[in-house]
C-alpha cells in the first residue's frame, strides 16, 4: 500500500537508514556486538523452548542525543512539524513535554528506529521490516481514535477461560511472549514463578479507545480496584503487579508501578475465578464508585483491605472499626441477621462477632462475615437504606427482602 504521505515516508526512512549505519560504525568501533536477552518460553506439551533477543532499545536510546544532532534527524523533524496529526500523537504518547520537536523525535523517530532494528534483529537493514513498521505508524499517526492497553501480572488466583469484568477491564491467561516482545526486561519485573506456577499466569487487562487528545486512564487506580473487588468477590490472596505495562496503539508507552495495596499479597490459599464469582467481582467493582459519595463505606473498605496484610491485635481492631463503620454501634446483632437467614445459623456467627465486639480476636467466620456484609452492602447499593431494614427485621417490622451473597 502506498504511505499516504510520500514526503514522510522519504524523510524517516532516510533517518532510519542514515541511523543504521551510524550504530553500526559505534559498533564496529568499539568492538562489540549488541547485548541480547536470554528467554525461556515453556511448552505446553513439549519441551521448551529459547530465545535470544537483541536489547537495541537501551543501545538507541543511550545514543539518542547524537542520533538527534544528525542532518537526516533535523529533515525528519521538520517534516513531521508539516503534519499537525504528529503533533497530537507526540503530545498522547509523551504526556505534557516541554519541547514539541523534543516529543517528536523521541515518540516518532527514536520509536520507529527501535522497532525497526528489533524486526531486523539489529542494525542489518531490511526495507520489509521498515516498510511494516512505518506503516503501522502511519495508521496510528493519522487514525481518529487511540487504543490504550495496560497489562498487570496476577497471583493468588487462577481461571480457566477469559473473566470480563466490564466494558474495559479483563482477567485472562498471558500470553507467551506478550510482555517481552515490548520489554526485553520484562522477566526481571514479573513476580516469581510467573507463567509457570498454577496461579502465576494471569493477568489484568485495562483497555480504553482514547479520542485525539485524550489523556490516558489512571490504570494503577482502576486496576487497584479491580484487585478489591475481586478480593471481596473471593477472599483470594491476590496481588497485582509489582508494575502494570502500558501500550499506545500497540506500541511501548510506559510501565507504572502498580499501587501497594493492590501489589501486596495478602496470606491465604490461591483461588479460582469462576463463573459464579466473575460476576459478582464485576457487580462489585461497579458498586466500589459508591464509596466517593459514602464517607463510611469507605473507611468500611479501607478497614477491611487494611486487615488483610496486618497481625494481631491490630487485625481484629481494623475489623472492628470496619464493620462499625458499616452497620454502625450495634453491628454484631445487625451483621448476623444481614448474612443469615436461618436463627440457628444467625446465633453462632452472632456470638463470632460478639466476642470480636468485646475485644477478642476475630476467628475465621467473623473476619469472613466483614467481607461479606461489604459485599451484601455493596450489592444493595444504600448502606443507610440497609442499616434501616435491618433494625425493622429486629423489631418483628419486616422479613428478610435482601440479596444473597457468595460464601
Amino acid at each position: 500500500m502506498a504511505p499516504r504521505s510520500p514526503q514522510l515516508h522519504h524523510a524517516l526512512r532516510a533517518f532510519t537508514l542514515g541511523a543504521f549505519a551510524y550504530l553500526l560504525r559505534e559498533l564496529d568501533d568499539a568492538g562489540e556486538s549488541l547485548p541480547f536477552a536470554f528467554e525461556e518460553h515453556e511448552g505446553k506439551t513439549g519441551p521448551a523452548l529459547y530465545e535470544y533477543r537483541p536489547l537495541v532499545r537501551d543501545f538507541v536510546e543511550a545514543r539518542a542525543a547524537r542520533l538527534r544532532g544528525r542532518e537526516d534527524a533535523v529533515i525528519a523533524l521538520e517534516e513531521l512539524a508539516r503534519e499537525p496529526a504528529a503533533a497530537i500523537y507526540a503530545r498522547a504518547h509523551a504526556g505534557r513535554d516541554p519541547s514539541e520537536d523534543d516529543a517528536l523525535f523521541r515518540t516518532v523517530l527514536v520509536d520507529l528506529l527501535i522497532r525497526v532494528a528489533e524486526a531486523c534483529g539489529g542494525f542489518d537493514w531490511d526495507d520489509e521490516s521498515f516498510e511494516r513498521a512505518y506503516a503501522e505508524l502511519e495508521r496510528s499517526l493519522f487514525g481518529e481514535r487511540r487504543a490504550y492497553a495496560a497489562v498487570a501480572p496476577l497471583v493468588g488466583i487462577s481461571t480457566g477461560v477469559q473473566r470480563e469484568l466490564g466494558a474495559s477491564l479483563r482477567i485472562r491467561a498471558v500470553a507467551d511472549g506478550e510482555l517481552a516482545r515490548h520489554w526485553p526486561e520484562a522477566t526481571g519485573l514479573l513476580p516469581q514463578g510467573f507463567g509457570r506456577e498454577a496461579d502465576r499466569y494471569c493477568v489484568v487487562e485495562l483497555r480504553a479507545a482514547l479520542g485525539a487528545g485524550e489523556d490516558v486512564p489512571d490504570a494503577p487506580a482502576e486496576i487497584a480496584d479491580a484487585v478489591s473487588a475481586i478480593r471481596l468477590a473471593t477472599a483470594a490472596p491476590l496481588a497485582a503487579g509489582p508494575v502494570l505495562f502500558e501500550t499506545l496503539d500497540g506500541r511501548p508507552y510506559g510501565i507504572r508501578p502498580v499501587l501497594p495495596i493492590a501489589a501486596t499479597q495478602p496470606p491465604g490459599e490461591a483461588t479460582r475465578l469462576d463463573e459464579f464469582r466473575a460476576p459478582l467481582a464485576a457487580e462489585v467493582l461497579v458498586r466500589l464508585g459508591l464509596a466517593d459519595a459514602d464517607t463510611n463505606l469507605a473507611e468500611a473498605l479501607d478497614r477491611w483491605e487494611l486487615s488483610l496484610f496486618q497481625h494481631e491485635p491490630f487485625r481484629s481492631e481494623q475489623l472492628r472499626a470496619a464493620l462499625g463503620a458499616l452497620l454502625g454501634t450495634t453491628w454484631p446483632l445487625r451483621a448476623a441477621v444481614l448474612l443469615e437467614t436461618e436463627p440457628e445459623r444467625r446465633e453462632p456467627l452472632h456470638l463470632e462477632l460478639a466476642a470480636l465486639a468485646d475485644g477478642g480476636e476475630a476467628a475465621p467466620p467473623a473476619a469472613d462475615a466483614v467481607r461479606r456484609a461489604l459485599v451484601e452492602v455493596l450489592r444493595d447499593g444504600d448502606r443507610p437504606a440497609v442499616v434501616a431494614r435491618l433494625d425493622r427485621m429486629l423489631l418483628g417490622l419486616g422479613g428478610p427482602a435482601r440479596l444473597r451473597v457468595a460464601s
